[in-house]
């Protein structure tokens, strides 16, 4: 083991396994939580060095656990990855905004995630900080040439 552990957040276990299997294979401690209200749990209890987070979830989604980890001292710092179907602007920029250090668009590859996830752990959290300012700027700069583009074509 390489002695970081990771928290992986899904509502779909086949997904869970998925992503738990490509970890392990990189020598890294999985825990699996299957809704919002167990990763609240065992993000309370367990000291973890990342997690991986699907938006949409039944009951606690994927964006009341990133605030809940962004609103507590203890967890302010902890990385977390977004992995997710939802692909809107909007929601890449919500992303950002509420503090996640990555957005990954499902489906994906698994050892693309594997390397983000290595290259996040290598950051510092000043340094995460400034990656998700960055991005948040280019997109909103992306969101506003598409409505001016929208505004031309009418």
């Amino acid at each position: 083991m390489n002695g970081k552990k990771i928290l992986v957040v899904d509502d779909d276990p086949t997904m869970v396994r998925l992503i738990n299997v490509n970890l392990k294979l990189n020598d890294y401690e999985v825990l699996e939580a299957t809704s919002g209200e167990r990763a609240l749990e065992i993000i309370a209890r367990e000291p973890l060095d990342l997690v991986v987070l699907d938006i949409m979830m039944p009951g606690v989604d994927g964006w009341q656990v990133l605030k809940n980890i962004r609103s507590r001292e203890e967890t302010k710092e902890l990385p977390v990855i977004l992995v997710t179907a939802k692909t809107q602007d909007s929601d890449v920029i919500r992303g950002w905004e509420l503090g996640a250090d990555e957005y990954i668009i499902k489906p994906f590859n698994p050892l693309l995630l594997v390397e983000v996830i290595k290259i996040v752990l290598d950051r510092s959290y000043e340094e995460r900080l400034e990656k998700r300012k960055k991005q948040k700027e280019k997109l909103e700069v992306l969101r506003n040439l598409s409505k001016a583009r929208r505004k031309t074509a009418e």
